[in-house]
């Protein structure tokens, strides 16, 4: 009997879908040609009529890569970028900030560096060698979901891009409670402060998480390039 998962994957080397699709389409579609098969072979065709019937499904493998693409990509877009954004985003985000609120209970508490002079900025160096792990998860599952390259990328840097959305909305926060209460609030000297030290908060753990995203986005790819090359 043919390897209808090695036909499928020859088939549709060129679609253009993240890795956790891809795979869901060639499992999907080799069980309905391997099904179609075992049919026409139970109806007494010979092997290779089966086969040449079989076959006649997919006569024209770039039309079928065009209609699966265009499928896959028009169908429930809000549901495709929750699973591929926001749920490893936010997972992300909330195993970080779990393990740093665990680390400064267990009295790791971040050390004050010296950079440029008299600049200084807190580091929690045992949190940002984790951050690296925390990114490699979120860039996974968002790229099992089959997250487009710049999604798993933006699900593994999630918790740092949050931090920086909220900090910043602390300004307009901050100037609507003074014009509703009446009384200056310090909001916006939090977010300032915070924003200062830039480096310790945002910069330095953003590209900690990066780099696990990068590392994973490579991994994928090398991985379905080398796929590809070993089917043609």
């Amino acid at each position: 009997m043919p390897d209808w998962r090695e036909i499928v994957s020859k088939g549709l080397s060129g679609l253009k879908l993240g890795a956790g699709e891809k795979e869901e389409v060639h499992a999907e579609l080799a069980a309905h040609l391997e099904e179609s098969y075992e049919v026409f072979c139970k109806e007494g065709l010979p092997e290779k009529e089966a086969v040449h019937r079989t076959f006649e499904q997919v006569a024209d493998w770039q039309d079928l890569r065009r209609e699966i693409f265009i499928a896959k990509r028009s169908g429930h877009p809000m549901q495709k970028r929750v699973q591929q954004l926001w749920t490893p985003g936010f997972l992300t985000m909330a195993l970080s900030m779990i393990f740093l609120v665990t680390l400064q209970g267990l009295g790791f508490q971040a050390r004050v560096v010296s950079w440029n002079g008299p600049r200084t900025t807190l580091l929690n160096l045992p949190w940002l060698l984790s951050l690296p792990f925390f990114g490699a998860l979120g860039a996974y599952l968002s790229s099992r979901a089959g997250g487009s390259r710049r999604t798993v990328l933006l699900a593994s840097t999630f918790p740092a891009l949050a931090l920086t959305g909220a900090f910043l909305s602390m300004f307009p926060i901050g100037f609507a409670m003074e014009r509703i209460i009446g009384r200056r609030v310090g909001f916006s000297i939090v977010a300032t402060t915070l924003l200062r030290d830039g480096i310790g908060w945002l910069l330095v753990p953003g590209a900690a998480l990066l780099a696990g995203g990068v590392l994973v986005n490579l991994l994928f790819s090398g991985r379905t390039s080398s796929q590809s090359t070993a089917v043609g």
